[in-house]
């Protein structure tokens, strides 16, 4: 692909992100799916304060929202000339928007489990017959959120690890974290992520529609530039797990 060709396509990327992007942040603000309170953090799993919480799967109680997930997805295929064979979610949360464009797209649909079954055949990959050899088909895989790319590039490796090319890794919304682009950096062969709402459009819209005031935006913007340190430079320690 030529130097203007990838110029080109980078810039209609932006456009569908900006576009849909900000249809998507409104709605998740609507419906609760992104949360924003630097001054009363949220607990992760991972025991560490942050000012923000995603859970895109309140996008799920709207069919308009679904379709317009779907239909941005369908958009980056297009600009990318993407033709995948099939079409992988991350479960579980990438699951129902992987089904939706699948459906869309006319193609197989299947998902990726976090680990492998514990009991029965002990899939890893449903939607395909154990012992499955996916050589050189083209995979395009669906997740909802990209934090730190973990779960993301697990899925990743185990499709890779039956054949499959996985080129492209679709979002609906990532944080933006570096360090998120430097794992993505370690997968080869190689995978590119693109999110349809990315964390400098969602602060946009949120000053826009009245969400956060100039302080709130100058803390988020702090977390993303060193999120697991915001929280105790600011008096909020990590919680610890607790022993059952």
């Amino acid at each position: 692909m030529g130097k203007e060709n990838v110029n080109d396509n980078k810039i209609k990327i932006a456009e569908i992100q900006q576009n849909y992007g900000t249809l998507l942040a409104q709605a998740a603000f609507e419906l609760r799916a992104i949360r924003l309170q630097p001054d009363k953090p949220f607990t992760w799993a991972s025991g560490y304060r942050m000012p923000i919480y995603n859970d895109n799967r309140q996008f799920l109680r709207s069919p308009e929202m679904r379709g317009a997930i779907a239909e941005a997805f369908m958009k980056l295929t297009e600009v990318l000339n993407l033709e995948p064979d099939r079409i992988a979610g991350t479960a579980t949360a990438g699951i129902p928007h992987a089904a939706t464009l699948a459906d869309r797209m006319r193609l197989p649909m299947l998902y990726v489990r976090s680990q492998k079954k514990g009991h029965g055949l002990q899939n890893a990959i449903e939607g395909v017959e154990p012992e499955t050899r996916l050589d050189g088909e083209q995979i395009l895989l669906i997740e909802d959120l990209i934090s730190t790319g973990g779960s993301s590039i697990s899925a990743v490796k185990a499709l890779q690890g039956i054949g499959a090319e996985v080129d492209y890794c679709f979002s609906i919304f990532t944080y933006g974290l570096p360090t998120a682009a430097d794992a993505f950096r370690t997968i080869n062969p190689t995978c590119q992520y693109i999110s349809i709402l990315t964390y400098d459009t969602m602060l946009e819209t949120a000053a826009a529609e009245g969400y956060i005031g100039l302080s709130e935006m100058q803390e988020l913007q702090a977390w993303r530039n060193s999120p697991m340190i915001w929280g105790e430079e600011r008096g909020f320690p990590r919680v610890k797990e607790q022993k059952s």
